[in-house]
């Protein structure tokens, strides 16, 4: 990477790329943070960062996103959202990843790297899951990453633009809103198992995620590969909310509920509370996350990039934690 250089991050007022254009910054390199949403444009030019205003479903304004661009982190993607139609979640994470390659091979970008999930395979249940295993989506979701993902090989196998694929593990990290549930039923004493809660659950903390991102792009002779990103050990459901109960100081989780009553349950929700576009309260998805193992193998990053963890799990809990008091959110 050359400091002289532009580089834009799609994405940048999302958690995963806002922690991207930060490290990038910190780093002294150049950034144009792309967002749709206006009112996250002054934070990130008090961080040092150009801002744009596009979308990835508009290619005019893709087209002034990428110009004098050297480099792409494309991070930006339509995430879970109760009633949407599976064509906007296409619209977005498919053709309009699409839009973006374009632009940037009819601008001269030379180096493009995307953000994929590991939800585009079904985890093995016995060994930890690779680059190898076959593509498997489980839902709309995935399924448009998973097409994203293919046509950025498809241009990378081209030549039009190099760069790589990056596959994160589960994502976590200070200040993650998503995982916050978690940590706070476990704070009042209302988390519960669905099943043994012995699945082994792999996450990665968003801040080694981000160097991840920058390995990649740095590693410029890595090209059309596929490389999934998880932290340095998975660990089951029940470890994780034993030793997050241990930091808080509350009781362990205790109530084990059976699997296939609560998945009919997760069905049903969804079936009722989907055509309404009214957010389930359970839905299959959820009961799944306590019934398979997510388990990856990391060695392909280590080696080619040289990517590892900063942190071992139980830090990586601390920071969490600390920036959840912080805020007021447990």
């Amino acid at each position: 990477m050359n400091k002289s250089h532009l580089y834009l991050v799609t994405g940048a007022g999302g958690y995963v790329g806002s922690f991207v254009t930060k490290l990038l910054l910190d780093r002294g390199f150049k950034v144009r943070a792309m967002i749709r949403n206006p009112q996250q444009g002054a934070e990130l030019e008090k961080l040092g960062a150009e801002v744009v205003i596009a979308d990835l479903k508009d290619v005019v304004s893709l087209k002034q996103a990428v110009t004098g661009v050297n480099g792409i982190f494309h991070i930006a993607a339509l995430f879970r959202q109760a009633g949407l139609p599976e064509s906007e979640f296409d619209a977005v994470n498919a053709v309009g990843t699409r839009n973006l390659f374009e632009v940037a091979v009819e601008a001269g970008v030379s180096r493009v790297i995307h953000c994929s999930t590991v939800g585009v395979i079904e985890p093995k249940q016995d060994v930890p899951s690779d680059e190898q295993d076959p593509y498997n989506p489980a839902d709309m979701y995935q399924r448009s990453k998973m097409d994203g993902e293919l046509i950025a090989l498809e241009f990378y196998k081209s030549e039009k633009v190099s760069g790589v694929v990056i596959r994160p593990a589960m994502i976590y990290g200070p200040g993650d809103d998503r995982t916050l549930k978690i940590f706070r039923m476990i704070s009042k004493g209302k988390f519960f198992y669905v099943g043994k809660g012995d699945k082994l659950v792999h996450w990665i903390d968003v801040r080694d995620l981000a160097v991840s991102f920058l390995l990649a792009m740095e590693h410029e002779e890595r090209n059309n590969e596929i490389y999934i990103i998880p932290g340095g050990e998975s660990a089951s459901l029940k470890v994780m909310a034993d030793l997050i109960a241990d930091k808080l100081g509350k009781k362990k989780p205790w109530l084990h509920l059976p699997v296939v009553p609560m998945q009919l349950l997760g069905d049903v929700c969804e079936a009722i509370c989907t055509p309404l576009k009214i957010n389930p309260p359970i839905y299959r998805r959820r009961v799944d996350f306590y019934t398979k193992s997510r388990n990856f193998d990391g060695s392909k990053a280590k080696e080619q990039l040289g990517f590892v963890s900063s942190q071992d799990f139980s830090q990586e809990l601390d920071d969490i934690i600390e920036s959840y008091k912080s805020q007021g959110m447990i």
